[in-house]
């Protein structure tokens, strides 16, 4: 048997929106998904902001509109129909010419019963904005629609260029209701439960960060995810806060979920540590094993003691060496104990070898590294 490929991981997932997609796809894989959302979306019948945005952009002619993203582009028009501005927003809008940054957003425009003017190849803000650049937009009144995360940069080179800029924020973040979901995935990160923790909006990246800070947790946190957990970012621009803070983040080609989950689960699986032990091929996974492709659940006290065995590859590792490694400590015993269940975990008691009075090692085989 094989087992799937996220078996044996665990993964955190810290978006609001979306994240029972994302978390059926993890979970499809196998993973064991833990959510705490970071951050909450303010309901669009309720955002003052954004019927303030909207009231503005329907007073006077625009000569462009923005469209960044379909979600975005659908809920303004939505949310501006609840509140019967919809039809002076769309009379407004196909006065103007339509930038629609990729194909969702595209979707979104035609839908609306506009047509787009111009919207990039590579789906990038940038390309947008050196478009908009070039064909010149001084004096010109621009509405540009961002999905949550602000465009400080888009906005502020269109202004240095002359433009009257009117942005309209849709689904705009705050923080959680309850941060208490939230607070327990730091938890679980901080004491290596987490395998890979996953980003899809910036604002979830930079809430997390400043809750760990607000609590004395910040330098530990960005520790961890530097070195043992797994950081998965939907895009550059989710990405920012934790590069910021010197987060390697593993993106995928495109800033899709799908794609996300997908990056994923090529990337943990190839972090995890292969060997060859007494004629068996064991991969280590978050707390479980596979051997021989059979998925092995392996409690935490045993799991950290084949780690342990694991980097010292078939050396001999003594009881004290062992005993530092266990989650809570304990007597000498303890070891043994933990050995004990190591070898019922893994099936095969040779795996583990005693050596007397000096401690365990792994029955290495020669080559020592499964294929």
């Amino acid at each position: 048997m094989n087992a799937a490929p996220l078996a044996g991981y665990t993964v955190g997932v810290t978006a609001a929106r979306r994240a029972d997609e994302l978390t059926a796809l993890l979970e499809r894989k196998g993973a064991t998904v833990v959510h705490g959302p970071a951050i909450r979306i303010v309901p669009l019948p309720d955002d003052a902001e954004l019927l303030a945005a909207t009231r503005e952009v329907v007073e006077q002619p625009l000569d462009v509109v923005v469209a960044t993203t379909g979600i975005g582009f659908r809920g303004w028009v939505e949310a501006a129909e609840g509140w019967g501005l919809a039809a002076r927003l769309l009379n407004r809008l196909s006065g103007a010419q339509v930038m629609a940054r990729g194909p969702k957003a595209r979707g979104a425009v035609r839908a609306a019963g506009l047509v787009e003017a111009w919207s990039p190849e590579g789906e990038s803000n940038a390309e947008l904005l050196d478009h908009l650049i070039r064909m010149g937009v001084a004096g010109k009144r621009i509405a540009v629609q961002q999905h949550g995360e602000p465009l400080p940069d888009f906005v502020s080179a269109l202004e240095a260029a002359g433009a009257e800029v009117v942005p309209v924020s849709v689904y705009r973040w705050t923080g959680p209701v309850d941060s208490g979901p939230l607070d327990r995935l730091l938890d679980a990160v901080l004491a290596r439960q987490v395998d890979a923790l996953t980003f899809t909006s910036a604002p979830a990246a930079a809430n997390l960060l400043k809750m760990a800070s607000a609590t004395g947790r910040y330098k530990e946190l960005v520790g961890v995810l530097r070195s043992d957990v797994l950081v998965v970012g939907v895009g550059s621009i989710t990405a920012g806060p934790l590069v910021a803070a010197g987060v390697p983040v593993v993106q995928p080609a495109r800033a899709r979920i799908g794609a996300l989950a997908r990056e994923l689960t090529l990337a943990l699986p190839a972090r995890a540590t292969r060997l060859r032990i007494a004629g068996r091929d064991i991969e280590l996974r978050g707390q479980a094993v596979v051997v021989d492709g059979e998925l092995r659940p392996v409690a935490p006290a045993p799991m950290a003691v084949l780690r342990v065995l694991a980097a010292a590859r078939g050396r001999v590792v003594s009881r004290r060496e062992l005993l530092a490694a266990l989650p809570s400590g304990g007597e000498e015993h303890a070891v043994e104990t933990a050995i004990g269940r190591l070898r019922t975990a893994l099936g095969e008691p040779r795996m583990v070898t005693t050596v007397v009075k000096r401690g365990y090692r792994l029955a290495m085989d020669p080559a020592g590294v499964a294929v």
